[in-house]
């Protein structure tokens, strides 16, 4: 499939597309005339460097990773980047679990307003907030 098809089908730019081919994560094959084409595979292979980069890894760590998601097969420092990048994220996952708990007392502490009752628990949560 060409370029743009592969955009479309990812959900991606077709910028984002020759930016991951700079980095060397994509590698299209081309046709006589240079279009780029690619496999039906490289669908889902952009959309987990897409989830890759939400989850807050570069595209060198994606690059150094490559191998793993090509192959199946890791080195020991690959294997020690896995667990490092898990570790990122984890923390991540836990911290806006922490926020979401607390965006929760605030979308609570608003839906009981009924009167004095309401600014305190509203204050309250507020302050349990900021700490």
């Amino acid at each position: 499939m060409k370029i743009g098809e592969l955009a479309r089908r990812a959900g991606v730019s077709v910028r984002a597309l020759r930016y991951y081919e700079e980095q060397g994560l994509l590698s299209p094959e081309r046709t006589p005339s240079g279009q780029r084409l690619y496999t039906e595979e490289t669908v889902e292979v952009v959309r987990l460097f897409q989830r890759f980069y939400a989850a807050g890894l570069s595209s060198r760590s994606i690059a150094a990773l490559l191998p793993c998601v090509n192959h199946g097969r890791t080195t020991v420092a690959q294997r020690r980047m896995l667990h490092t990048e898990r570790g990122h994220l984890a923390a991540r996952v836990e911290e806006m679990t922490h926020t979401l708990r607390r965006l929760d007392q605030l979308i609570t502490a608003a839906d009981h307003r009924d009167g004095p009752a309401h600014s305190h628990s509203l204050r309250t949560a507020t302050s349990t907030v900021a700490s």
